[in-house]
């Protein structure tokens, strides 16, 4: 789902303004009455017409992060699971977010909106319903719905005050790894600078830091932080605590989410996520430390000054690479099938490959 900042802006006023008309439609046909603030209810069904309500109140997971530190890796394995639907980032919904912020600070614009009687809690209110509607439509119905756009952790203070039943999944990684991937991939960032080392490691530490306080701040019994280290060494104690962390039975197919990939009820991977050629793959060591080398020499020498959040995080940014752990022996294995070309792409993925999956459900799994 792909939609520019002017059509979603209108999207988020044309959802306003059915808000507003329905409370006055409350108030004519009830007078002397106060109607009670407006709750938007989004009723899907899937393809066994099994009904699937979703409101403000409904539990929901935020998965984000700095990009390229595992954040495709996480919902793909969540999309593994029969209970979770995360499916492929919106887009539109970081851009919404910062849209919102800008509303609602202490400036003109926002003085000009109350003077007309543009209230803060009314455009909460329209924020809320164009999001939960993109989230609750993006893809197919679920117990659990999860929504993964790396930069919307930026807003998680703001997302736990307007789905008070959220939760968060915070992915970290090694910032050498995560900027490494996104030069040699030639993922684009807004302000990165990708012919710059430098640049996109102190982005890198300034855009982290502000999750990590957002994370915070919305405390430990809503938001988990994750190593993306962590995921790819011990991806079953790891996914034991994220699945206990948001109240979701265990199930191992969350293990082995290539299986999943392009099949009824599984995963389904946008042609345009660069880290597809990645997930396809089982959870392996090959992306691990890629980077070692890659840094130019002046740069990691100050590494230190340069992305200080390495250090808060628990990296040594003084270590090429730094020992991040023991993989368990299943990864080990992975990684021999795929070094070795033994990993044969699933005739499902192949395909996939050939044809855009198109929205199935995840009923009859539940």
């Amino acid at each position: 789902m792909r939609l520019s900042v002017k059509r979603a802006v209108v999207l988020l006023l044309t959802l306003f303004v059915t808000c507003k008309l329905t409370t006055l439609y409350q108030v004519l046909t009830c007078p002397g009455k106060v109607p009670r603030p407006h709750v938007v209810s989004i009723l899907v069904r899937n393809l066994n017409q099994t009904q699937y309500r979703y409101n403000q109140n409904t539990p929901m997971v935020f998965v984000g992060g700095v990009p390229r530190s595992g954040t495709t890796l996480m919902r793909a394995m969540l999309d593994a699971h029969p209970d979770i639907r995360c499916g492929e980032e919106t887009r539109v919904i970081p851009r919404i977010l910062s849209l919102r912020q800008g509303w609602g600070r202490q400036t003109e614009e926002r003085w000009a909106l109350e003077d007309e009687g543009v209230s803060q809690e009314m455009l909460d209110a329209a924020t809320r319903a164009f999001l939960l509607e993109v989230i609750a439509r993006h893809g197919e119905p679920a117990p659990l719905l999860c929504n993964k756009d790396p930069f919307t952790l930026k807003s998680a203070v703001y997302l736990s005050h307007i789905f008070p039943n959220s939760k968060f999944l915070l992915m970290l990684r090694d910032g050498r790894a995560s900027v490494h991937s996104m030069i040699s991939r030639r993922v684009t960032i807004a302000g990165f600078n990708l012919s710059s080392y430098k640049d996109c490691l102190t982005k890198w530490s300034n855009a982290i830091e502000v999750m990590l306080s957002q994370c915070m701040a919305v405390g430990r019994s809503r938001c988990m932080t994750v190593r993306y280290e962590d995921l790819v060494l011990q991806p079953r104690a790891t996914m034991q605590r994220v699945l206990h962390f948001l109240n979701s039975p265990w199930h191992e197919g969350v293990l082995h989410h290539e299986e999943a990939i392009g099949q009824p009820g599984g995963v389904s991977l946008s042609r345009t996520e660069r880290s597809t050629d990645q997930v396809i793959k089982p959870v392996n060591l090959e992306a691990l430390a890629r980077w070692v080398g890659h840094i130019p020499a002046d740069v990691q020498q100050n590494m230190e000054s340069i992305a200080p959040m390495l250090r808060r995080l628990g990296y040594n940014p003084n270590a090429n690479p730094p020992d991040y752990g023991q993989p368990d022996p299943e990864v080990i294995n992975n990684t021999q099938r795929v070094l070795r070309g033994d990993f044969k792409t699933p005739t499902s993925l192949k395909r996939w490959a050939q044809v855009s999956p198109k929205s199935v459900s995840k009923g009859g799994r539940n």
